[in-house]
């Protein structure tokens, strides 16, 4: 089970915030025993851009080998 301060990977878009499959956040709160999470989305310059909540299976933890990668976010 992921827990609070994990960095995930997000597995669906989350549209209305902006927000697409690959994007990293960190949990800030879990619910219903890892049923659901609280996520936080931030730029690298440290801005939040969105808290969500989200499902296990919106979301899934960071690879051992994967690196993060940089978008420029899109206008809302």
């Amino acid at each position: 089970m992921m827990k609070e301060l994990d960095q995930v990977v997000l597995a669906a878009d989350v549209p209305a915030e902006g927000l697409v499959v690959g994007d990293v956040g960190t949990i800030v709160l879990v619910y219903r025993n890892g049923q659901a999470y609280e996520v936080e989305f931030m730029t690298l310059e440290g801005m939040t851009v969105a808290v969500v909540t989200l499902e296990t299976s919106q979301v899934r933890p960071v690879g051992q080998r994967e690196i993060v990668h940089a978008r420029e976010l899109a206008s809302r």
